[in-house]
């Protein structure tokens, strides 16, 4: 696998009116970032409205994402489904694209709190697919939070390299880097710093999509910490569409989002340009 990136932002999907991956906006937004910092992405996670996606779409974000950055730029691309046929699936169209790892969203379902059958799906596809597999715990969209026991009894599968997890809990960090090459990413805004400190590799944010400069520094700057914790509070307090709404106030185009998630407008969208403008 290529050197990871310390911050890879949890890129947003831009949509045309009519449902389809809005191309030029999606190179523009890589193209925004990369002028920022960034050297890698998480491409159709759930920032990027990845459960919506359709056949085809995924390979369509990560194939625009590796002609327009070509071969050195690190794409991460997030897998979210319920079964191992599913997951396949979608893996076939993040291989085709042109993929350097994959993130799996743990299963919910039918397999919601059974750790057993979860670590067996986890097992199954990577022994399935050619690429790396990252986990991916976030229990505040899945309503389960993967046990660090299940993460590091994982951990020993070769193809199995590292984690996002995104509970926010840091006294899970020394536990899921016991093992030095397995290489966690915090995925909550809040507590960067702390898990940064307790081992962490680096982060996956949604809110580097509007702050990403604040939070390379907040890794190591607990003032730096602080403030993107009070933007991230209040951006996203809104759900999805505030931070939407936040990364297209510095410049990222967003088009529309798929139904049900509905822009942010009105006052809360006036709070949140207050914030990032």
């Amino acid at each position: 696998m290529k050197p990871l990136p310390r911050v890879l932002p949890a890129l947003i999907t831009p949509f045309d009116r009519d449902g389809t991956v809005d191309d030029n906006a999606h190179r523009h937004n890589l193209e925004v970032l990369v002028s920022r910092g960034a050297q890698g992405f998480l491409i159709a996670g759930s920032t990027g409205q990845g459960p919506y996606l359709l056949q085809g779409q995924r390979h369509r974000l990560v194939g625009v994402g590796r002609k327009a950055l070509g071969p050195d730029s690190f794409l991460l691309c997030g897998v979210q489904a319920e079964s191992v046929d599913q997951a396949i699936n979608q893996i076939e169209e993040a291989i085709d694209g042109g993929a350097d790892a994959l993130l799996l969203m743990t299963p919910t379902s039918l397999v919601r709190g059974n750790d057993e059958l979860v670590a067996l799906f986890y097992r199954t596809v990577a022994d399935a697919v050619p690429l790396p597999v990252f986990l991916y715990s976030v229990p505040s969209t899945t309503g389960y939070e993967l046990p660090v026991a299940v993460a590091v009894d994982l951990a020993t599968h070769p193809d199995i390299v590292g984690m996002k997890d995104s509970g926010g809990d840091t006294e899970r960090i020394p536990g899921l880097t016991a093992d030095a090459q397995f290489l966690v990413l915090a995925g909550s805004s809040r507590a960067l710093h702390q898990s940064f400190a307790s081992g962490a590799h680096g982060a996956i944010t949604a809110s580097a999509n509007y702050a990403y400069e604040l939070v390379v520094e907040a890794l190591q700057d607990d003032g730096a910490q602080q403030r993107l914790a009070t933007l991230a509070g209040v951006v996203e307090g809104f759900g999805l569409a505030g931070t939407y709404a936040a990364a297209e106030e510095v410049g990222l185009i967003t088009g529309t989002m798929r139904l049900p998630l509905t822009p942010l407008g009105g006052n809360d969208r006036d709070a949140v340009k207050a914030l990032v403008s």
